[in-house]
């Protein structure tokens, strides 16, 4: 890679490192470290294609998309000794806000399946359109329409109808 390429592609990787961890953290439900791999993973395939990335309207989106689809392959190869585990690690900026509820959806998200999660990443803290989150995840409108509904319903579930006891006042 030639070096003004490089040090375009370091400048894009530095200035979305932080929103990228932030979503693979949703993603995973707050495992950490996975989260991390995922990030280093996206930004491994963006390298390689950096010159072809740098020239899309979008590389942040593209860089999502990669995210979400390293995610949702890992989810896929997963081995069967893993298991989950109801013990969350400090978050870092756990400090911020209200570390009871941060954990609270955060075991919500983790108790849905890998996509419907992915959807709910994509639609809600990504504000992405039904579109563009069914071009993510390669699947169709209407596809994204059902998993949002059902995931969402399936939060609803878990949480509580009433959501306000969760926010604060």
């Amino acid at each position: 890679m030639r070096q003004g390429r490089a040090d375009e592609y370091a400048e894009f990787a530095a200035a979305r490192a932080g929103h990228l961890y932030r979503s693979a953290c949703l993603l995973t439900a707050g495992d950490t470290h996975l989260a991390e791999d995922l990030v280093q993973e996206t930004f491994g395939r963006l390298y390689v294609r950096w010159g072809r990335v740098s020239r899309v309207g979008n590389p942040a989106g593209y860089a999502q998309t990669v995210l979400t689809r390293a995610f949702l392959a890992h989810q896929r190869r997963r081995s069967s000794r893993e298991r989950a585990t109801d013990v969350f690690p400090d978050l870092p900026g756990a400090g911020d806000g209200d570390a009871s509820l941060r954990l609270t959806l955060l075991d919500a998200l983790a108790r849905l399946p890998a996509k419907d999660r992915a959807v709910i990443v994509l639609r809600y803290w990504e504000d992405r359109s039904v579109e563009q989150t069914a071009d993510v995840l390669n699947v169709s409108s209407a596809a994204v329409r059902t998993r949002c509904s059902r995931a969402l319903g399936k939060l609803r579930e878990l949480l509580g109808e009433d959501l306000s006891e969760y926010a604060r006042p």
